[in-house]
Protein backbone atom coordinates (compact mmCIF):
# COMPACT_ATOMS: atom_id res chain seq x y z
CA UNK A 1 0.00 0.00 0.00
CA UNK A 2 1.72 3.07 -0.51
CA UNK A 3 1.26 6.88 0.02
CA UNK A 4 -1.92 8.40 -2.06
CA UNK A 5 -0.85 12.13 -0.38
CA UNK A 6 -0.07 14.59 2.33
CA UNK A 7 -1.52 17.22 4.08
CA UNK A 8 0.64 19.96 5.92
CA UNK A 9 -0.65 22.26 8.55
CA UNK A 10 0.28 25.07 10.30
CA UNK A 11 -0.61 24.82 13.93
CA UNK A 12 -0.96 27.73 16.09
CA UNK A 13 -0.79 25.76 19.93
CA UNK A 14 -2.26 28.02 22.59
CA UNK A 15 -0.02 27.57 25.80
CA UNK A 16 -1.52 28.19 29.06
CA UNK A 17 0.92 30.91 30.08
CA UNK A 18 3.94 32.55 28.20
CA UNK A 19 6.89 30.10 28.49
CA UNK A 20 10.40 31.55 28.78
CA UNK A 21 13.87 30.63 29.29
CA UNK A 22 17.52 32.39 28.25
CA UNK A 23 16.82 32.11 23.92
CA UNK A 24 12.96 32.72 23.99
CA UNK A 25 9.43 33.02 25.00
CA UNK A 26 6.48 32.37 23.07
CA UNK A 27 2.71 32.04 24.40
CA UNK A 28 1.63 30.52 21.29
CA UNK A 29 3.68 27.66 19.94
CA UNK A 30 3.85 27.15 16.23
CA UNK A 31 4.12 23.61 15.16
CA UNK A 32 3.48 21.59 12.13
CA UNK A 33 1.06 18.74 11.56
CA UNK A 34 1.62 16.08 8.59
CA UNK A 35 -1.64 13.91 7.24
CA UNK A 36 -0.38 10.98 5.58
CA UNK A 37 -2.88 9.27 3.51
CA UNK A 38 -2.41 5.70 2.41
CA UNK A 39 -3.98 4.16 -0.84
CA UNK A 40 -6.51 2.46 0.78
CA UNK A 41 -7.80 5.06 3.09
CA UNK A 42 -5.57 4.98 6.23
CA UNK A 43 -4.64 8.22 7.56
CA UNK A 44 -2.16 8.64 10.25
CA UNK A 45 -0.61 12.32 12.14
CA UNK A 46 2.73 13.40 13.15
CA UNK A 47 3.96 16.55 14.66
CA UNK A 48 7.13 18.64 14.29
CA UNK A 49 7.81 21.51 16.73
CA UNK A 50 10.41 24.34 13.82
CA UNK A 51 12.53 26.29 16.00
CA UNK A 52 14.47 28.56 14.08
CA UNK A 53 17.05 29.72 16.99
CA UNK A 54 17.60 25.76 17.57
CA UNK A 55 17.83 24.07 14.17
CA UNK A 56 17.47 26.83 11.75
CA UNK A 57 13.80 25.14 11.02
CA UNK A 58 10.77 27.55 10.55
CA UNK A 59 6.90 26.12 9.59
CA UNK A 60 7.49 27.99 6.34
CA UNK A 61 11.02 25.64 5.64
CA UNK A 62 9.13 22.93 6.67
CA UNK A 63 6.34 23.06 3.86
CA UNK A 64 8.74 24.06 1.18
CA UNK A 65 11.09 20.96 1.92
CA UNK A 66 8.22 18.72 2.33
CA UNK A 67 5.78 19.81 -0.82
CA UNK A 68 9.80 19.64 -2.94
CA UNK A 69 9.89 15.70 -3.09
CA UNK A 70 7.63 12.82 -4.02
CA UNK A 71 7.49 10.85 -0.80
CA UNK A 72 5.48 8.47 -1.82
CA UNK A 73 8.08 7.06 -4.48
CA UNK A 74 10.22 7.70 -1.42
CA UNK A 75 8.88 5.02 0.69
CA UNK A 76 7.31 2.65 -1.58
CA UNK A 77 5.11 -0.01 -0.78
CA UNK A 78 6.58 -1.61 2.71
CA UNK A 79 5.42 -5.61 3.37
CA UNK A 80 5.03 -4.96 6.99
CA UNK A 81 6.16 -2.65 9.56
CA UNK A 82 9.56 -3.94 10.23
CA UNK A 83 10.29 -3.75 6.19
CA UNK A 84 8.96 0.42 6.44
CA UNK A 85 11.53 0.59 9.30
CA UNK A 86 14.02 -0.35 7.19
CA UNK A 87 12.36 2.38 4.19
CA UNK A 88 12.67 5.32 6.97
CA UNK A 89 16.24 3.82 8.22
CA UNK A 90 17.88 4.59 4.53
CA UNK A 91 15.51 7.70 4.21
CA UNK A 92 17.35 10.66 2.80
CA UNK A 93 16.47 14.17 3.46
CA UNK A 94 17.32 16.63 0.99
CA UNK A 95 20.51 18.64 2.25
CA UNK A 96 20.23 22.31 2.36
CA UNK A 97 23.51 24.69 1.40
CA UNK A 98 22.65 26.80 4.03
CA UNK A 99 22.72 24.54 6.28
CA UNK A 100 26.31 23.04 7.37
CA UNK A 101 24.91 21.52 10.41
CA UNK A 102 22.76 19.37 8.66
CA UNK A 103 19.61 20.13 10.57
CA UNK A 104 17.64 22.16 8.77
CA UNK A 105 14.69 19.43 8.10
CA UNK A 106 14.88 17.82 11.32
CA UNK A 107 11.16 18.81 12.63
CA UNK A 108 9.98 18.66 8.34
CA UNK A 109 11.61 14.69 8.98
CA UNK A 110 10.12 13.87 12.48
CA UNK A 111 6.67 15.18 11.62
CA UNK A 112 6.45 12.99 8.13
CA UNK A 113 8.21 10.20 9.72
CA UNK A 114 6.04 9.75 12.43
CA UNK A 115 2.64 10.37 9.83
CA UNK A 116 4.24 7.78 7.97
CA UNK A 117 4.83 5.38 11.12
CA UNK A 118 1.18 6.33 12.34
CA UNK A 119 -0.86 5.48 8.99
CA UNK A 120 1.35 2.09 8.26
CA UNK A 121 0.70 1.18 12.04
CA UNK A 122 -2.91 1.24 11.81
CA UNK A 123 -2.97 -0.57 8.60
CA UNK A 124 -0.43 -3.48 9.63
CA UNK A 125 -2.27 -3.39 13.52
CA UNK A 126 1.23 -2.71 15.16
CA UNK A 127 2.21 0.12 17.57
CA UNK A 128 5.25 2.85 16.76
CA UNK A 129 6.87 1.93 20.25
CA UNK A 130 7.50 -1.71 18.28
CA UNK A 131 10.27 0.61 15.95
CA UNK A 132 12.65 0.39 19.05
CA UNK A 133 12.43 -3.03 18.81
CA UNK A 134 13.07 -3.51 14.85
CA UNK A 135 15.53 -0.36 14.01
CA UNK A 136 18.94 -1.43 13.21
CA UNK A 137 20.72 0.24 16.22
CA UNK A 138 23.71 -0.90 18.35
CA UNK A 139 23.53 0.40 22.26
CA UNK A 140 19.96 -0.04 23.12
CA UNK A 141 18.97 -1.21 26.21
CA UNK A 142 15.33 -2.28 25.20
CA UNK A 143 12.45 -3.61 27.08
CA UNK A 144 9.12 -4.82 26.83
CA UNK A 145 6.72 -1.59 27.25
CA UNK A 146 6.72 -0.46 31.40
CA UNK A 147 5.00 2.85 32.98
CA UNK A 148 7.26 5.55 32.42
CA UNK A 149 8.21 8.26 35.43
CA UNK A 150 8.70 11.36 34.18
CA UNK A 151 10.51 14.85 35.76
CA UNK A 152 9.01 18.36 36.68
CA UNK A 153 9.97 21.64 35.41
CA UNK A 154 10.17 25.43 37.10
CA UNK A 155 10.53 27.83 34.60
CA UNK A 156 11.58 31.32 35.23
CA UNK A 157 8.68 33.65 36.49
CA UNK A 158 7.55 35.05 39.69
CA UNK A 159 9.02 34.28 43.34
CA UNK A 160 5.32 33.39 43.84
CA UNK A 161 4.62 31.42 41.21
CA UNK A 162 8.27 29.54 41.58
CA UNK A 163 7.77 28.82 44.95
CA UNK A 164 3.88 27.44 44.01
CA UNK A 165 5.41 25.35 41.39
CA UNK A 166 7.72 23.86 43.64
CA UNK A 167 5.46 23.05 46.37
CA UNK A 168 3.20 21.19 44.31
CA UNK A 169 6.49 19.15 43.14
CA UNK A 170 7.16 17.91 46.48
CA UNK A 171 3.45 17.51 47.32
CA UNK A 172 3.11 15.54 44.29
CA UNK A 173 6.12 13.22 44.95
CA UNK A 174 8.03 14.03 41.96
CA UNK A 175 11.51 12.96 42.20
CA UNK A 176 12.96 15.07 39.52
CA UNK A 177 12.37 18.52 38.68
CA UNK A 178 14.56 20.92 36.13
CA UNK A 179 15.09 24.51 36.93
CA UNK A 180 15.47 27.48 34.31
CA UNK A 181 18.57 30.00 35.01
CA UNK A 182 20.34 32.40 33.19
CA UNK A 183 17.29 34.83 32.64
CA UNK A 184 18.40 38.19 32.68
CA UNK A 185 17.52 39.66 35.70
CA UNK A 186 17.50 36.96 37.92
CA UNK A 187 19.20 36.12 41.08
CA UNK A 188 20.22 32.10 39.79
CA UNK A 189 21.72 31.54 43.74
CA UNK A 190 19.29 32.84 45.66
CA UNK A 191 16.65 30.89 43.62
CA UNK A 192 18.27 27.97 43.77
CA UNK A 193 18.41 28.42 47.50
CA UNK A 194 15.11 29.33 48.07
CA UNK A 195 13.78 26.43 46.02
CA UNK A 196 15.84 23.95 47.07
CA UNK A 197 14.83 24.30 50.58
CA UNK A 198 10.81 24.07 49.40
CA UNK A 199 12.19 21.10 47.55
CA UNK A 200 14.12 19.09 49.60
CA UNK A 201 16.97 17.48 49.85
CA UNK A 202 16.38 14.25 48.45
CA UNK A 203 14.78 16.42 45.30
CA UNK A 204 17.07 15.38 42.28
CA UNK A 205 17.55 19.12 41.11
CA UNK A 206 18.83 20.02 37.40
CA UNK A 207 19.53 23.62 36.28
CA UNK A 208 19.71 24.20 32.49
CA UNK A 209 20.94 27.66 30.97
CA UNK A 210 19.80 27.51 27.71
CA UNK A 211 23.13 28.97 25.83
CA UNK A 212 22.78 31.86 28.42
CA UNK A 213 26.39 32.32 29.40
CA UNK A 214 29.88 33.65 27.74
CA UNK A 215 31.87 30.85 27.87
CA UNK A 216 34.46 32.93 29.65
CA UNK A 217 32.14 33.10 32.60
CA UNK A 218 30.94 29.73 32.72
CA UNK A 219 33.00 29.03 35.76
CA UNK A 220 32.36 32.05 38.07
CA UNK A 221 28.48 31.78 37.11
CA UNK A 222 28.06 27.98 38.44
CA UNK A 223 29.81 28.31 41.47
CA UNK A 224 27.56 29.60 43.53
CA UNK A 225 25.33 27.23 42.41
CA UNK A 226 27.22 24.19 42.65
CA UNK A 227 26.53 24.28 46.70
CA UNK A 228 22.80 23.07 46.08
CA UNK A 229 23.99 20.13 44.51
CA UNK A 230 22.12 20.49 40.98
CA UNK A 231 22.96 16.52 39.12
CA UNK A 232 23.44 17.88 35.55
CA UNK A 233 23.94 21.80 33.95
CA UNK A 234 21.94 21.52 30.62
CA UNK A 235 23.53 23.83 27.80
CA UNK A 236 25.05 26.37 29.44
CA UNK A 237 27.21 28.11 26.49
CA UNK A 238 25.63 29.09 23.02
CA UNK A 239 26.18 26.38 20.46
CA UNK A 240 28.89 28.57 18.82
CA UNK A 241 31.15 28.33 21.77
CA UNK A 242 30.31 24.47 22.37
CA UNK A 243 33.59 23.52 21.90
CA UNK A 244 35.11 25.42 24.51
CA UNK A 245 33.38 22.75 26.95
CA UNK A 246 36.35 20.24 26.18
CA UNK A 247 38.43 22.30 28.43
CA UNK A 248 35.69 23.51 31.07
CA UNK A 249 33.52 20.18 31.59
CA UNK A 250 36.20 18.68 33.70
CA UNK A 251 36.75 22.12 35.89
CA UNK A 252 32.80 22.59 35.83
CA UNK A 253 31.88 19.50 38.46
CA UNK A 254 28.80 18.89 37.48
CA UNK A 255 27.75 17.11 34.64
CA UNK A 256 26.79 18.77 31.48
CA UNK A 257 24.48 18.38 29.04
CA UNK A 258 23.46 19.44 25.14
CA UNK A 259 20.75 20.45 23.92
CA UNK A 260 20.63 23.43 21.05
CA UNK A 261 24.38 21.79 20.45
CA UNK A 262 22.84 18.33 19.84
CA UNK A 263 20.43 18.65 17.42
CA UNK A 264 21.53 15.27 15.50
CA UNK A 265 24.06 12.72 14.01
CA UNK A 266 27.13 15.20 13.68
CA UNK A 267 26.58 16.93 16.11
CA UNK A 268 26.37 13.74 18.70
CA UNK A 269 29.36 12.41 17.14
CA UNK A 270 31.57 15.61 17.61
CA UNK A 271 30.52 15.56 21.18
CA UNK A 272 31.58 12.33 22.02
CA UNK A 273 34.83 12.83 19.62
CA UNK A 274 35.69 16.44 21.67
CA UNK A 275 34.66 15.48 25.19
CA UNK A 276 32.20 18.18 25.43
CA UNK A 277 29.06 16.38 27.24
CA UNK A 278 28.46 13.97 29.65
CA UNK A 279 24.75 13.56 29.12
CA UNK A 280 22.89 14.16 25.90
CA UNK A 281 19.24 16.02 25.64
CA UNK A 282 17.62 13.90 22.88
CA UNK A 283 14.32 15.81 21.58
CA UNK A 284 12.61 14.13 18.91
CA UNK A 285 11.47 16.47 16.86
CA UNK A 286 14.98 18.73 17.21
CA UNK A 287 16.66 14.88 16.52
CA UNK A 288 14.65 14.71 13.51
CA UNK A 289 12.07 11.66 14.10
CA UNK A 290 12.02 8.41 15.85
CA UNK A 291 14.68 6.63 13.97
CA UNK A 292 17.32 9.52 14.48
CA UNK A 293 16.47 9.72 18.17
CA UNK A 294 17.66 6.42 18.79
CA UNK A 295 20.52 6.74 16.63
CA UNK A 296 22.13 8.90 19.14
CA UNK A 297 21.00 7.58 21.80
CA UNK A 298 22.54 4.02 20.88
CA UNK A 299 25.97 6.45 20.23
CA UNK A 300 25.49 8.17 23.43
CA UNK A 301 25.28 4.61 25.29
CA UNK A 302 28.02 3.24 23.57
CA UNK A 303 30.29 5.83 24.27
CA UNK A 304 29.36 5.81 28.17
CA UNK A 305 27.04 9.07 27.90
CA UNK A 306 23.68 9.04 29.88
CA UNK A 307 20.85 10.20 27.91
CA UNK A 308 17.74 12.20 28.90
CA UNK A 309 14.36 12.11 26.67
CA UNK A 310 13.19 15.36 26.32
CA UNK A 311 10.97 17.55 24.93
CA UNK A 312 9.40 20.83 23.25
CA UNK A 313 7.21 23.26 25.40
CA UNK A 314 4.24 23.44 23.43
CA UNK A 315 4.28 20.45 21.94
CA UNK A 316 1.00 18.36 21.58
CA UNK A 317 -0.09 14.57 22.57
CA UNK A 318 1.24 13.60 19.37
CA UNK A 319 4.82 13.96 19.99
CA UNK A 320 4.12 13.28 23.93
CA UNK A 321 2.72 9.60 22.51
CA UNK A 322 5.90 9.34 20.44
CA UNK A 323 8.36 10.14 23.39
CA UNK A 324 5.81 8.17 26.01
CA UNK A 325 6.28 5.08 23.58
CA UNK A 326 10.11 5.06 23.31
CA UNK A 327 10.38 6.02 27.15
CA UNK A 328 8.24 2.76 28.08
CA UNK A 329 10.22 0.55 25.83
CA UNK A 330 13.99 1.75 26.85
CA UNK A 331 15.90 1.19 30.38
CA UNK A 332 18.32 3.43 31.36
CA UNK A 333 17.18 6.78 30.67
CA UNK A 334 18.66 9.23 33.08
CA UNK A 335 15.49 11.82 32.99
CA UNK A 336 12.29 12.15 30.95
CA UNK A 337 10.98 15.35 30.21
CA UNK A 338 6.87 15.28 28.02
CA UNK A 339 3.56 14.75 28.86
CA UNK A 340 3.15 17.99 30.64
CA UNK A 341 0.15 18.56 27.89
CA UNK A 342 -2.33 19.67 29.86
CA UNK A 343 -0.58 21.52 32.42
CA UNK A 344 0.85 23.68 29.71
CA UNK A 345 -1.30 23.60 26.48
CA UNK A 346 -4.42 26.22 26.55
CA UNK A 347 -5.88 23.16 23.58
CA UNK A 348 -4.54 20.03 22.69
CA UNK A 349 -4.97 18.02 19.21
CA UNK A 350 -6.40 14.75 20.27
CA UNK A 351 -9.42 13.31 21.91
CA UNK A 352 -6.74 11.47 24.48
CA UNK A 353 -5.10 13.16 27.54
CA UNK A 354 -1.45 12.16 28.25
CA UNK A 355 -0.84 14.27 30.98
CA UNK A 356 1.24 12.03 33.25
CA UNK A 357 -0.18 11.53 37.03
CA UNK A 358 1.13 11.56 40.70
CA UNK A 359 4.29 11.67 40.85
CA UNK A 360 5.33 11.89 36.79
CA UNK A 361 4.14 8.25 35.94
CA UNK A 362 2.35 7.47 33.11
CA UNK A 363 1.38 3.98 31.46
CA UNK A 364 2.75 2.62 28.66
CA UNK A 365 0.14 3.52 25.40
CA UNK A 366 -1.21 0.84 23.62
CA UNK A 367 -2.80 0.53 20.51
CA UNK A 368 -2.27 0.59 16.71
CA UNK A 369 0.09 3.69 15.21
CA UNK A 370 0.81 6.22 17.65
CA UNK A 371 -2.45 5.05 20.09
CA UNK A 372 -4.06 8.32 19.90
CA UNK A 373 -6.64 9.86 17.83
CA UNK A 374 -6.59 13.36 16.63
CA UNK A 375 -10.01 15.81 16.93
CA UNK A 376 -10.79 17.08 13.63
CA UNK A 377 -12.42 20.16 15.17
CA UNK A 378 -9.44 21.51 17.32
CA UNK A 379 -6.74 20.80 14.30
CA UNK A 380 -9.29 22.82 12.05
CA UNK A 381 -8.97 25.77 14.66
CA UNK A 382 -5.82 26.09 15.29
CA UNK A 383 -4.27 25.75 11.79
CA UNK A 384 -3.63 28.93 10.55
CA UNK A 385 -2.42 27.72 7.10
CA UNK A 386 -2.73 24.05 4.89
CA UNK A 387 -1.14 22.14 1.88
CA UNK A 388 -2.32 19.65 -0.03
CA UNK A 389 0.14 17.60 -1.59
CA UNK A 390 -1.49 14.39 -3.49
CA UNK A 391 0.39 11.61 -5.55
CA UNK A 392 -2.09 10.20 -6.90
Amino acid sequence: MSIRGLRLYRAAVPLKKVVKHASFERSVSENLVVRVELAGGTVGFGEGVPRSYVTGETVDTAFALLSAHDWSAAIGQPADLADLVRRLESLRIPENEADPRGMAGNAARSALELAVLDAYGRLFGESIGRVVDLVSVKGLDRQAPAAVRYSGAITAESSWGEWKSAVKMRLYGFHQVKIKVGTAGQDDPDRLRRLRRVLGRRMDLRIDANEAWPAAEVLDRVEPLRRYRPTALEQPVAHAEVNALADLRPRIGIPIMLDESLCGIPDAEAAIARKTADIFNVRISKCGGLIHSLRIIGLARGAGLDVQLGCHPGETTLLSAAGRHLASRLRGLRYVEGSYDRHILGANLTRQDLTFGYGGRAPAIDGPGLGVEIDPSSLEAMTVDSREIRYD
